[in-house]
Order: structure tokens, then sequence, then C-alpha cells
């Protein structure tokens, strides 16, 4: 594993008007979840816009008051960004900032966006990378050289010590759910790779 990407979460809270959806013209709306929606597509269309293995997630959404009869005026939602380069979050962000204002200027709307989350990437340890992949090498086993999209315990470790992380291969590449499976000898490959990477490590001077 190259490194844990840095987790960076919102909580984002769009105002606009609540009014009776019969009687209020197109024209003079200030719909907040249309704000939502136009900026739930600048997210994907930001982030998706930059070279590079960065990540954008909106991943809730609620409308107020949420009846059939009245525009809604408020809607609270999220905004999720992750990548190995907290520099590149702060661009991307910086971008989807400046989307917003034009969606408020066009919708009549006011965002809010709260951080409460910020997680700083955590790379691993170049010496424990080579290691590892020494002793895959070693077992006839092909690596694959990639971040942590997820959180780990390491990535708080790492602020402490060098750290180093080994996956094995999930079937479809479907990791978190319920259909997460891998297959029995895949996981005994891994284990195989961290014994012989800790007997490697243990006769090594890394001071």
């Amino acid at each position: 594993v190259e490194g844990i990407v840095g987790v960076f979460w919102w909580n984002v809270t769009v105002e606009g008007f609540a009014n009776h959806a019969g009687t209020t013209p197109m024209n003079q709306r200030r719909d907040a979840l249309l704000a939502a929606a136009k900026y739930i597509d600048a997210v994907n269309r930001i982030v998706t816009s930059m070279p590079g293995r960065q990540v954008g997630t909106v991943g809730k959404v609620q409308a107020f008051p949420g009846a059939f009869n009245i525009v809604p005026g408020t809607v609270t939602t999220s905004l999720g960004l992750r990548d190995l380069d907290a520099a590149k979050v702060r661009l991307i962000f910086q971008k989807i900032q400046a989307e917003v204002r034009q969606i408020e200027a066009a919708t009549g709307t006011k965002f809010d966006f709260k951080q409460v989350n910020a997680s700083q990437p955590a790379p691993t340890d170049a010496r424990f990378r080579r290691v590892i992949d020494d002793a895959a090498k070693q077992l006839g086993l092909t690596t694959k050289l990639m971040p942590s999209g997820a959180g780990h315990d390491a990535q708080e470790i790492a602020q402490l010590c060098p750290v180093g992380m080994i996956f094995v291969p999930s079937r479809d590449g479907i990791s978190h759910s319920p259909r997460e499976f891998s297959e029995p000898a895949d996981i005994t490959n891994g284990a195989n790779v961290l014994l012989l990477t800790l007997l490697k490590l243990d006769v090594m001077n890394l001071n």
C-alpha cells in the first residue's frame, strides 16, 4: 500500500425560501433542492476533471419541509474528498467553492460548509514497501502499488512511527460490503507475505 488517503468531510446546508409550489412562478423561486442538485453535479464534474486518483462523494441529501406542494426551502447535504495529496484536496475544495458562488447567484440560495473531519494523508514507509515487494516476489507472487482509499488505524500510528500495509485481493474489488469475499488462497498468500516481511525486517537496521 502506497499510503492511506486523507479523508475530509463537510456538512453542507443550502438555504433558499420555502413557498407554495402551485403559486410561486419558476423564475421567482429560491429552490434549495435545485441548488443542491447543481452542487452535486459540480462536485462530480470538478473531481473528475483533474488527473489523478482523487475521489469526491456527496453521500446524503435531505430536503425540508419535504412536501409535494412546497418548494424546498432548506437542504442538508454533505461533501467528502479523499486523496493522498492534501494540497490537491484543498485545490478541489476551492474549485467547488468557486462554483458554489455561481450557483448561489443563479438560484438565490446560500450555502454553508462546516468541516467535520480532516484526517491527513499517511504515506507508508518506502523501506517497508520495498521489503514487502521483495517478500512477495520471493514467494512467487505479483504485487500492485496502490493507495488505501479507506481510513485505517495505521493512519494515526503513522504520526508516531513508520507503517506498512498489505492488501489481499477481494472478489470484483468489493470491500466494506456483505458481498466482500477473498479467496482462502489469497488470504494465505497475504499472511505468508506478512510473515516473510517481518522476518526480513527483524534482521534489518532501520535506525
